[in-house]
């Protein structure tokens, strides 16, 4: 499989008060579609990865409302959720639609819009992801996370000035980032003095609410040329039961491991050969696990290997999260998984800034929804066959 990333754009993320998600949306499209040359009666289809439009925003039809906002109001266009997956899943569909033959050349948005509620409308409605018996039981993401993070510090003797450290160096690649929600580096006392969430996570182990829309331009058309190619070579999706209760394992989380697993065999590669990743760090202990379920650590050893640096730009050799991550870069939930795609494009064609990892040719997304009932992976190389 190769499929080229022809244009990808951003908007920050954060509490964007006075943008709406019609101008988020244009200002992500737009942008991309400037960077790929492209106008968009050449786009063949359009599919939005989003979660919470049709709960918080009252809209049940955003694909279309999207598709008028691209200027092309009769292209297929299709909204794609899973939680905090969904625009990993969009673009596995995106992709699967293109290798089908249907579709040639496809815009992939993601796009949230959180901070214009309260934070018990965003808790209710971020609680949609989650098992009936949990919810019944009065369990929120926080929560469940906390109590991975539990049973990760007991199986593996890791204590939580170690765990703070993710959110550390996610909060220190953000301060290179300057589409960022945080652009602040903090200290482990600084997460080990924040309030506390759900023991033992705390306030500086959580990724925050936030506002935001990303876009990528993808074809495998050849005739359409590209400066600096970078090519998707690996798309993989896997899912496990959706309450944590149900699971073998609090501390490895199976889809991750199944897609991943998937997207190595497709692709030849091992996980030493991934030069950078973006990691989906809802809370500190899921990069610690990710890290392991994706072959970059020995099993109890990812929050440990990240508090020593190895993860670390400028340190380490596989960087992971060089954006911020969704601790530091902010989480609008359908945005993320093309954010992601968004960061490693930049990194693979050397246009990072400040952030750049050092003569990275191979990138690895990890994006998850609710607590690890589906995860997307895909890997990208710099190059391609369109150059």
């Amino acid at each position: 499989m190769k499929i080229n990333i022809l244009g990808t754009a951003t908007t920050k993320f954060g509490e964007l008060w006075d943008v709406s998600p019609r101008e988020m949306a244009r200002e992500a499209m737009s942008n991309a579609l400037r960077e790929s040359g492209l106008k968009p009666s050449q786009i063949d289809a359009l599919f939005v990865g989003n979660m919470l439009s049709g709960i918080l925003g009252n809209q049940a039809n955003l694909a279309s409302l999207i598709a008028e906002e691209l200027g092309n109001p009769q292209i297929p266009a299709f909204r794609i959720e899973g939680a905090c997956a969904s625009g990993g899943l969009a673009l596995h569909n995106a992709i699967n639609s293109i290798n089908a033959g249907q579709y040639k050349t496809v815009l992939v948005l993601g796009l949230e819009k959180m901070t214009d509620h309260s934070q018990e409308e965003i808790t209710s409605a971020l609680s949609a992801a989650g098992s009936d018996e949990e919810r019944m039981s009065g369990l929120t993401f926080p929560g469940i996370y906390a109590l991975m993070a539990q049973a990760y510090m007991q199986q593996y003797n890791v204590d939580e000035e170690t765990l703070a450290a993710v959110s550390v160096k996610n909060h220190y690649h953000g301060s290179f980032n300057p589409k960022a929600q945080f652009q602040s580096p903090i200290t482990v006392g600084d997460v080990m003095r924040s309030p506390k969430v759900a023991d033992p996570l705390k306030l500086l182990d959580c990724s925050p609410v936030s506002d935001g829309a990303s876009a990528v331009v993808i074809s495998n058309d050849v005739s359409i040329k590209s400066k600096k190619p970078v090519t998707i070579i690996a798309s993989e999706v896997a899912t496990d039961t959706l309450g944590l209760y149900n699971r073998k394992s609090f501390t490895s989380l199976m889809s991750v491991v199944t897609a991943s697993e998937k997207a190595y065999q497709a692709t030849g590669l091992k996980p030493a050969d991934i030069d950078v990743a973006e990691i989906h760090d809802c809370f500190s202990i899921s990069e610690a696990i990710a890290v392991e379920d994706l072959g970059f650590a020995k099993r109890g050893e990812g929050a440990k290997d990240i508090s020593e640096g190895k993860m670390t730009l400028f340190k380490g050799k596989t960087i992971c999260n060089p954006s911020g991550g969704l601790k530091a870069c902010g989480h609008p939930v359908g945005a993320t998984g093309i954010k992601q795609i968004v960061e490693i494009t930049e990194q693979l064609r050397g246009t990072a800034g400040k952030r750049q990892a050092v003569d990275a040719k191979i990138g690895l997304t990890h994006n998850v929804g609710g607590s690890g009932a589906v995860a997307a992976i895909h890997i990208l190389k710099a190059g391609g066959g369109n150059s």
